[in-house]
């Protein structure tokens, strides 16, 4: 990537009891974490989950079935002989399963592993999944997974996405595909997901929407090494963790860094999201995408150095687009969606020296059955049959309006922004924040060509900037990519936005 990258702690309040993060010092250009040097004073630390996992029982617990790591396919053949609810103790050691590629371990109702210190279960770079079936409420803790070969957009813990699990205080890591999957109701405490070849989560479930997901306390680090946005340019496929049709999530106190692409991604009809607490920081790409979504809380988060790469890559090709580390596209509160907030509240958070800051976008192209919808098929929540977003009905209301995932009543607020270019390493295209759309030209069939779109995020869809304060040089992008504005045009008629905020044109100065 041939750029310096230094950090300087990771801060933010964290909700559990974990290893604390003393500091980290300079990084190379891998995606490895960095050794500990000093905190600076005034930050708190987080927890530094993959340097120091919390350990396991170093003996089996009453009542649990002993797993031998010497006996190939114990573990598998153990869960097959035993009842639901039973708990099994994973021995010191590398544990494997069979020799086939859907070898993997099923577990019945309520079952329970807990991984001794040093228990590792070990794919071997043949199995595809460690723990897959429909069983719920089964718990996995202190266990080390890896070596597992998952195809693309599946994942190697709870592959079938079952409901109620618990996974806590394990190490999942080097795997292919995404190291863990999300079923309703899972907890995700205080876990390293690290290094996975695409995902170190991937919160999708075919058929059904996630509901009550938490992901509280991990270290998301380093996923993406197999680089999948190489391997099928504009897949979307990638990142530290997508979210795929989740309603209602909390997603807190996560160290979410260095990961390629985006760190945290929510795709497609999520809803009800409460991201509070994390440190976002050195990813590859944006820190967060919110896409073709609703309502969302996004508040007390740490987000620096995030989106150099490809927010580089894209200045240096001359794309005058303003990629962004928060980046809502077509998304927005919609009060009609059951939710905790009928909004989406961006609010006290620090953005520092990423490449530009938050863009809200519209593409006026994109909506229920045009063939430019890049979510599969999907309609918005609002219109559940796609075949209804047609001619002639789809010009009138309600469908006009409901048949388009709107980029709407965003409230963004309380933030410091600041943004040295010298630590950045940029001049132009870096110190931005957006809120616009394109000129609508497709299908042919579309009742939203023109400027239509681009008329109502900017002035008529309850975006607004407000009581912010600034620190750099920020310019300011409206209505389409051409409308560049400064400071005084960005607060004064028509846009009117940011009220009340402060700006101050260097940093320090």
């Amino acid at each position: 990537m041939g750029i310096n990258r230094r950090h300087w702690g990771v801060w933010a309040a964290a909700p559990l009891t974990l290893a604390l993060l003393v500091a980290t010092g300079c990084t190379s250009t891998s995606h490895a974490p960095a050794e500990p040097t000093a905190v600076p004073s005034g930050y708190v630390a987080v927890a530094r989950v993959c340097a120091g996992p919390d350990p396991g029982p170093a003996n089996p617990p009453a009542g649990a079935v002993a797993v031998d790591p010497a006996v190939v396919g114990d573990l598998a053949a153990k869960t097959r002989n035993s009842p639901p609810n039973t708990t099994f103790w994973l021995g010191p050691g590398t544990h494997r399963l069979e020799a086939d590629r859907y070898a993997q371990v099923v577990p019945k109702e309520g079952d329970s592993y807990l991984g001794a210190p040093g228990a590792v279960l070990d794919g071997g770079r043949t199995n595809q999944y460690a723990f897959g079936g429909t069983a719920g409420n089964v718990t996995i803790r202190s266990l080390t997974v890896q070596g597992f070969v998952a195809p693309q957009n599946e994942g190697v813990v709870n592959h079938d996405s079952a409901d109620g699990w618990v996974i806590e205080h394990a190490t999942i890591q080097h795997n292919a595909g995404a190291g863990l999957m999300a079923g309703a109701r899972q907890r995700v405490r205080a876990n390293c997901l690290r290094g996975n070849g695409q995902y170190g989560l991937n919160a999708y479930k075919a058929g059904a929407p996630v509901s009550d997901l938490v992901v509280e306390g991990n270290e998301i680090t380093a996923n993406d090494t197999d680089e999948w946005e190489r391997r099928q340019p504009g897949c979307g496929c990638t990142g530290g963790v997508k979210f795929w049709a989740v309603n209602g999530a909390d997603v807190r106190g996560n160290w979410v860094h260095d990961n390629r692409g985006a760190g945290l991604w929510a795709d497609t009809n999520n809803n009800d999201f409460r991201i509070e607490d994390n440190v976002l920081e050195d990813n590859d790409g944006a820190a967060l995408i919110y896409e073709t979504s609703y309502n969302a809380v996004v508040r007390n988060n740490t987000i620096r150095r995030n989106n150099w790469v490809d927010g580089r890559r894209s200045a240096e090709r001359g794309d005058d687009f303003p990629y962004a580390t928060v980046y809502l596209s077509e998304s927005g509160g919609e009060p009609r969606i059951p939710a905790r907030t009928d909004r989406i509240e961006i609010d006290r958070n620090l953005l520092e020296d990423n490449w530009s800051g938050i863009t809200l976008w519209e593409n006026a192209d994109r909506f229920c059955n045009s063939p430019a919808n890049t979510s599969s098929g999907a309609c918005t929540l609002l219109v559940r049959s796609t075949d209804r977003c047609a001619q002639p009905a789809i010009a009138t209301a309600p469908l006009y309006a409901d048949c388009r995932w709107k980029t709407q009543r965003v409230d963004i607020h309380d933030n410091r922004f600041v943004l040295d270019p010298s630590v950045v390493g940029c001049t132009v295209r870096c110190g931005r924040m957006a809120v616009l759309s394109n000129y609508g030209t497709y299908p042919d069939w579309s009742p939203y060509k023109g400027e239509p779109v681009a008329e109502a995020i900017t002035g008529a869809q309850q975006n607004r900037w407000h009581h912010n304060t600034y620190l750099g040089p920020w310019s300011f992008v409206a209505h389409d990519p051409s409308r560049i504005l400064d400071v005084g045009q960005w607060q004064a008629a028509p846009y009117r936005q940011d009220e009340g905020s402060t700006f101050q044109p260097r940093v320090g100065g």
